[in-house]
């Protein structure tokens, strides 16, 4: 079994109060989020673009790993994670994520790619427990 962990404090109330969010090999330490980070587009991290970046990078990793089952070998592979906070019943929940993927695959048909992203999309451990918001996907080979 493999664990990895992340830190977060925070103090003072919702709207004034701040945060810091760290990570077990020190990637981020002490990195400053907030509620204005959040809900009002300030300049610190939040947990929408932290589970973003965290899908982005299972699904660039599962992609790479699909494709070389198929003696195919990525150049490149692009992967965004936009991820849709929304008010339902009186709070908030991640209900969408959609990933746009731009990959260079050298040897590989559009097919070949379409069903090697999907079975990415599938699989990769940050979609399984991301499984209740809606998951969608844009993919283009270049």
């Amino acid at each position: 079994m493999i664990k990895k962990h992340g830190t977060a404090n925070w103090k003072g109330p919702l709207k004034e109060g701040t945060g810091i969010v760290s990570t077990q090999t020190g990637v981020l330490d002490k990195q400053n989020y907030g509620f204005k980070s959040r809900f009002e587009g300030g300049t610190n991290t939040n947990p929408e673009e932290l589970i973003g970046a965290a899908h982005a990078a299972c699904f660039s990793m599962a992609l790479s790993m699909i494709l070389g089952q198929h003696d195919l070998t990525p150049d490149n592979i692009d992967t965004k994670a936009t991820v849709s906070l929304e008010e339902v019943d009186g709070g908030f929940a991640i209900t969408k994520i959609h990933l746009d993927v731009t990959g260079s695959v050298p040897g590989a048909t559009q097919e070949q790619f379409d069903t090697a992203t999907q079975a990415a999309k599938e699989g990769c451990p940050v979609s399984k427990v991301l499984a209740g918001a809606e998951i969608t996907m844009d993919a283009k080979m270049v």
